[in-house]
């Protein structure tokens, strides 16, 4: 059995066919419940664009897991490999699945756009697919019409959707990015790290239920975890 388990702000650890996976380990923001020294036994670390409270400790979290890879968007890899090998960074781009092997097991990891900025290369979500999920972490995004393409295409089960506002969708856009998606479970995040983020949780689940939308809204804790 799988899980994702919420680390603060858009920060998750993921166990998908027996393999961790952290995406986003900004592990030193406000909320989290662990330290970047305390994750072992990663496969892989995901990070959807650059910014500081994404990209946060991940070359930490590499040289601390030196059998983990890292994947992201080509110069962002690229940047990576500089400082933990270029051995160990898979870099692609917005479109079909890179297929990376992790000691036999394959993961799909698919770059999706996000309407957002990087210094380094473009901003990104993230579809993860193994044998027992889809999970969709968007990073950081405004809602885009093409979010109904994910949705169609990869038919993710979970969507872990921003919902603070001010950088990224807030409560409103959140609950229509789930109308076009349309997955089975949503998770808000990136919401309540700091003052500026303004966007509530209840508010995303209520409006999610007004829509009557086929998707149930899962509020995570920092520290929680949701079993799939």
């Amino acid at each position: 059995m799988g899980y994702l388990r919420y680390l603060g702000h858009a920060a998750f650890e993921i166990q998908l066919d027996g393999k961790k996976i952290l995406v986003d380990p900004w592990l030193e923001n406000p909320l989290s419940p662990v330290k970047p020294g305390d994750v072992k036994d990663i496969d892989l670390v995901i990070v959807t664009h650059d910014h500081f409270d994404h990209l946060g400790n991940t070359v930490e979290v590499l040289k601390n897991n030196p059998k983990a890879k890292f994947a992201g968007i080509f110069e962002l890899a690229s940047f990576i490999g500089e400082q933990v090998g270029n051995d160990r960074v898979i870099g692609g781009n917005i479109g079909g699945p890179m297929r990376i092997d992790l000691d036999g097991t394959v993961i799909e990891v698919a770059l999706t756009m996000a309407t957002h900025s990087a210094s380094r290369g473009s901003p990104t979500g993230v579809v993860i697919r193994g044998k027992e999920a889809t999970i969709y972490h968007a990073g950081d995004t405004g809602v885009f019409y093409s979010m109904k393409l994910i949705g169609e295409i990869y038919k993710p089960d979970i969507a872990l959707l921003p919902i603070g506002g001010h950088f990224t969708m807030d409560p409103v856009e959140a609950a229509k990015a789930v109308e076009l998606i349309r997955p089975k479970i949503a998770v808000p995040m990136h919401y309540a790290t700091f003052p500026l983020l303004y966007g509530k949780a209840e508010e995303f689940k209520k409006l999610v239920e007004d829509k009557c939308l086929p998707t149930k809204v899962e509020i995570l804790k920092p520290g929680e975890k949701l079993d799939f």
